[in-house]
């Protein structure tokens, strides 16, 4: 996702085992549909590393350091696809919970209003 007109993602590793069953559907993804995401986002650099032995990830680094990784054992080249469209959709901001359902820049001082009020 682009703030202001930048771009958060900044380095895609695709990491894959030549040999192993679960790498079969990254390995199909890069013959199909990798040149084609790389064509579509030129502000991204996808770097591809071979770890045998290991299971396959997609690993994105954003520009303020964060990084996310994703598994992506036995998916199919469409799922990989679609997780790689996330990474680079999301800003790489930490997952915060809300302490409230109810966020407001300036709570009432009485309190959120309910349809169990008594009057």
């Amino acid at each position: 996702m682009s703030v202001r007109g930048v771009w958060q993602l900044k380095k895609l590793t695709v990491s894959f085992c030549n040999w192993g069953g679960s790498s079969r559907g990254i390995r199909a993804f890069m013959e199909s549909h990798l040149d084609a995401f790389k064509e579509k986002n030129p502000q991204l650099e996808v770097v591809t590393e071979l770890n045998r032995g290991y299971h396959p990830l997609l690993k994105g680094i954003y520009k303020n350091k964060n990084e996310r990784v994703v598994c992506v054992k036995n998916m199919t080249p469409e799922d990989i696809l679609e997780c790689a469209t996330r990474l680079r959709n999301s800003q790489g901001r930490k997952v915060l919970k809300l302490k409230t359902r109810h966020v407001t820049k300036h709570p009432s001082v009485q309190g959120t209003w309910t349809t169990a009020l008594k009057m």
